[in-house]
């Protein structure tokens, strides 16, 4: 079982940045770690992700460009930097880990095994 915390949320103009970070626990090793964002009323969505050697990397429509993921496997944690955000990207963002290894899998949420608590992104206009 892994265990995901996610931090780096906040309140933010937009055009502005935010980096989230997702650090694992417990059985990190050989995972692929998605973002995913949700607001009320509405599913969760797929923002970003990336395999578990960091080889392949994978974006939503709506962020590519603009957000970038990474990884420090020392430190067990996966980043998501965003930039130039917009008042539509205000959303409680999730990170989920995976232990799969096809990258067809990365867009959907049935593909994770364990998920954080989610942290709050707001973007004012």
């Amino acid at each position: 079982q892994v265990q995901v915390v996610e931090s780096g949320g906040g309140l933010v103009q937009a055009g502005g940045s935010l980096r989230l970070s997702c650090r694992a626990s417990g059985r990190t090793f050989n995972y692929a770690v998605g973002w995913f964002r949700q607001t009320p009323g509405k599913e969760r969505e797929f923002v970003a992700a990336m395999n578990w050697n960091g080889r392949n990397t994978s974006y939503a429509d709506s962020v590519k460009g603009r957000s970038t993921i990474s990884r420090d496997d020392a430190e067990s944690t996966v980043y998501l930097q965003m930039d130039s955000l917009k008042p539509e990207d205000t959303a409680l963002y999730y990170c989920a880990v995976g232990h799969f290894r096809s990258t067809s899998a990365f867009r959907s949420t049935l593909s994770y095994d364990s998920w954080g608590q989610g942290t709050q992104v707001t973007v004012s206009s």
